[in-house]
């Protein structure tokens, strides 16, 4: 089968953060990105990018040609060499891109196995590229497949249920560090999803206090008010940082939202009391220079996969369950790629046929308006239609019999 879909893209176990940052797309320039992918390379693509991956996938193009030019398109949109771009990107067609595609819905690939919240990204990847113009009919299929097939995991395996997300995990680092979080003032930066699981996670602990950062005060309110928290601006933060033992950080900022100094400064207004901080954004949201300083205590994501991968074991059945269900669901959609390669050939005999039929009838009319025989010509009629529609057939059958003699 030709090479009609492809996945090109980099995760968590491919580069490191600091490469993963570098090629985010941002939600306000997702839609452009796609009308450059489909004007330029392919007739329809999806971009997924979330802080552990960012992939393309895309429909239509040659398999020698279509993903060197995919990889030099994402290292050019992101102002990045492509040499030093390549070494950490995988390709994968057709069948191979299914799998990762049917693997990634089901959260196999994820940093956390199980986590469910990339199901919803790659909902929204559709739903960007569907808005966009770019998620034609191969691509709308293996995304569908992709979220039925997860159902299908989660509701037939055990694989979630023991995960270890990010933020218990982030609470699990906090404990090794504080004797007891119910001492501690926690203050999350943000207020999305990752946020909200975190503050669920930090509230259980019950520690001193809890405070949400967020651009929009009126969103943070929102989330501190289910967590009896507090709620502030992010301006507020050179104000109030020094007030905080633990910092959570996830933002969708293309900037730092804690600088070095910014920490410095109130490192010493807390009198070199240590400060936890955990940074779950991707492009990161607080200043790598920040984790070098005394009393800091500095996370990413990538550094929590340790803790997150401990309980991998206790899926491992699990696991081998949901592979075996993806293998038949990989074969089914490959079946149905398939099927719809041979669409356009059905459509063109059709259409070859039907101009054969019509070009017949007139040629009968001709011969009755002339006062010939009309079972002469039906005769006629039978015969010219017959020969034509089997003369197609018949020579493809001969070429294979001269190949097999």
């Amino acid at each position: 089968m030709a090479a009609t879909l492809f996945t090109l893209g980099l995760n968590h176990q491919t580069a490191p953060l600091a490469v993963r940052e570098r090629v985010v797309f941002h939600v306000e320039r997702l839609q452009e990105a796609l009308g450059e992918l489909k004007r330029g390379l392919a007739r329809e693509a999806a971009i997924l990018s979330t802080c552990n991956r960012t992939e393309l996938y895309v429909s239509g193009g040659k398999e020698d040609e279509t993903p060197a030019e995919l990889a030099q398109w994402l290292a050019h949109y992101h102002r990045l060499g492509a040499a030093d771009l390549q070494q950490y990107l995988y390709t994968l067609p057709n069948e191979q891109a299914v799998r990762h595609a049917f693997r990634v819905a089901s959260g196999l690939d994820s940093m956390v196995i199980g986590e469910p919240q990339i199901l919803g990204q790659m909902k929204e990847a559709a739903r960007a590229a569907e808005s966009a113009g770019t998620l034609g009919s191969l691509l709308h299929r293996l995304f569908q497949r992709s979220f039925a097939v997860a159902k299908e995991v989660r509701s037939t395996t055990r694989v979630g249920a023991a995960s270890v997300s990010m933020a218990a995990a982030a609470v699990k680092l906090a404990a090794r560090i504080f004797p007891s979080l119910k001492d501690q003032s926690v203050l999350l930066i943000g207020a999305g999803e990752m946020i909200e699981l975190t503050a669920t996670h930090f509230a259980a602990q019950a520690p001193a206090r809890i405070t949400v950062a967020n651009r929009t005060l009126e969103r943070a309110e929102r989330l501190a008010a289910r967590f009896n928290a507090q709620a502030i601006e992010l301006r507020s933060l050179g104000e109030q940082l020094h007030e905080y033992d633990i910092v959570v950080s996830c933002t969708a900022s293309s900037l730092p939202i804690l600088g070095k100094g910014l920490v410095e400064r109130a490192l010493r207004a807390r009198r070199r009391r240590p400060m936890f901080m955990v940074d779950l954004a991707v492009p990161r949201d607080i200043e790598q220079e920040a984790g070098e300083l005394d009393d800091v205590f500095l996370y990413t994501v990538d550094d929590l996969a340790g803790i997150v991968a401990a309980n991998l074991d206790s899926r491992r059945a699990a696991l081998e369950q949901a592979e075996a269900i993806i293998d038949t669901q990989v074969g089914r959609f490959m079946q149905w790629m398939q099927l719809r390669e041979g669409v356009p050939l059905i459509r063109a005999l059709r259409e070859e046929a039907d101009a054969a039929r019509r070009e017949e009838l007139e040629r009968a009319l001709k011969a009755l308006q002339r006062g010939e025989d009309p079972a002469a010509v039906l005769d006629a009629l039978s015969r010219a239609l017959t020969n034509k529609l089997m003369h197609g057939p018949t020579q493809a059958l001969s070429e294979t019999l001269k190949r097999i003699r």
